[in-house]
């Protein structure tokens, strides 16, 4: 059986990640443990996952025209990612994002992402090729409204799952965004954002969640903080149901990247069939393997998902 193709319209960025045992005051310098210089980005950071899970993922984001985008467009090739629709903007500088990183997982960044970076309608209808050959289109809403409805909308056109990633702005794009998606995931302050109910209260999100659903999407993903992970859904091959799964059992070094794991691995088991309650212990293992090192670049195998799940230190439903 082919793989499943997926296309990630999403962030490239080199990622920087920086451990210190604490931050320097004002005029003063720190020691850093550990350097760590990868690929990243949120659509870069799902692509990886994809790849490493059996998928043929396809980046579709924007480089610029500096070593730096050479660079990681290299990385990406080694890891099975098809650049073929990154977009090199020229005289802009590729992305960058700094992470330092304190004991506890407390993390602070520091990004230069300059408007350029982002894609545009015309970017998405450049690649419009790309759209006819996928079975997922991964849609991240940290991108212009307007550039990602035309993602999302290739995507439904093309028959794809379509999967978005954030909490669409509350704008003239939001209606169209939510009728065009398969599948809505959100963290825990996207949570607040989506449903306008704050995220420690399941009950609450919940039912705010099943008045979603009437909108377009047939799975919701919300992110409730330390509580875990509600997932609700309505599907004429699913049913109707909603499963609140807490996270694993794993300790956080790190939570950057956990969100891109679990909506890479959530697609994953979608795509070959899994119930929502299958895929729910299958995404929440994948991000509960990605908060034990720092930086948000995945390291993930199936084979690792499953003995997860099956020795008990991901969450089953």
């Amino acid at each position: 059986m082919s793989p499943p193709r997926v296309l990630v319209m999403g962030q490239l960025a080199r990622d920087v990640v920086l451990t210190v045992n604490r931050l320097p005051g004002p005029h003063q310098a720190t020691d850093v443990g550990r350097r760590r210089e990868v690929l990243g980005g949120k659509g870069a950071n799902q692509a990886v996952a994809l790849s490493q899970l059996g998928a043929a993922a396809t980046l579709l984001a924007v480089a610029g025209d500096d070593d730096v985008g050479d660079d990681l467009l290299a990385r990406a090739r080694r890891d099975g990612i098809d650049v073929t629709y990154v977009v090199r903007r020229s005289g802009i500088p590729t992305g960058l994002i700094i992470e330092v990183l304190e004991p506890q997982g407390r993390w602070r960044y520091l990004q230069h992402l300059p408007e350029a970076t982002l894609l545009t309608e015309a970017d998405i209808a450049a690649a419009a090729n790309a759209f006819q050959r996928m079975d997922a289109v991964l849609v991240q809403l940290q991108q212009r409204p307007a550039a990602a409805l035309a993602a999302a909308r290739q995507g439904q056109t093309a028959g794809s799952l379509v999967v978005l990633d954030g909490a669409p702005a509350d704008d003239e794009h939001r209606r169209s965004l939510l009728a065009a998606a398969d599948v809505v995931r959100a963290d825990d302050r996207e949570t607040e954002l989506l449903t306008g109910v704050r995220s420690d209260n399941p009950d609450m999100v919940r039912k705010a969640a099943m008045d979603m659903l009437d909108t377009g999407p047939a799975l919701i993903v919300l992110g409730l903080g330390p509580i875990g992970n509600l997932f609700v859904w309505r599907h004429q091959h699913w049913g109707s149901g909603s499963l609140l799964t807490p996270l694993s059992s794993d300790e956080a070094v790190d939570t950057t990247g956990a969100g891109d794991a679990l909506t890479a691995a959530l697609t994953v088991a979608l795509l070959r069939g899994d119930t929502p309650a299958s895929a729910a212990s299958y995404a929440v293992a994948a991000a509960g393997a990605t908060v034990g090192h720092p930086g948000g670049r995945p390291a993930l195998t199936d084979e690792m998902l499953r003995a997860r799940i099956r020795d008990g230190v991901a969450p089953t439903n």
